[in-house]
């Protein structure tokens, strides 16, 4: 029985190769995510109504999708893993949607 290398990593995508990741990567995530920092501080001083938790939540999903790619190494994973965590991400964001869509739809003070 031939063994061959699954460059595509699908019987076991649980084993995918080691990536060394450069500290220049580490640095810009750590900028990155100073600057989304200072962009949801930013963001918090202005008045924009019922936009505010839209946006808030907006740069905080950048935020987390960052972290999501680098930290936990997913942007080097096999596309099954990928699809996976992109899944569970697009569930979140469902959630975030219909609740957002309720809580600008009502009516306050009109009740």
């Amino acid at each position: 029985m031939s063994q061959h290398h699954d460059d595509a990593n699908v019987t076991d995508p649980e084993h995918a190769e080691h990536h060394i990741v450069q500290p220049i990567t580490y640095i810009a995530v750590f900028a990155t995510l100073l600057v989304g920092t200072g962009l949801t501080v930013l963001a918090a001083d202005f008045d924009m109504g019922v936009m505010n938790p839209v946006i808030a939540l907006g740069i905080a999903s950048f935020k987390a999708v960052v972290v999501i790619l680098f930290f936990m190494h997913v942007k080097f994973q096999s596309r099954l893993i990928k699809m996976t965590v992109g899944a569970g991400f697009f569930t979140f964001l469902v959630l975030i949607t219909m609740t957002l869509s309720d809580y600008i739809s009502r009516a306050w003070g009109l009740w």
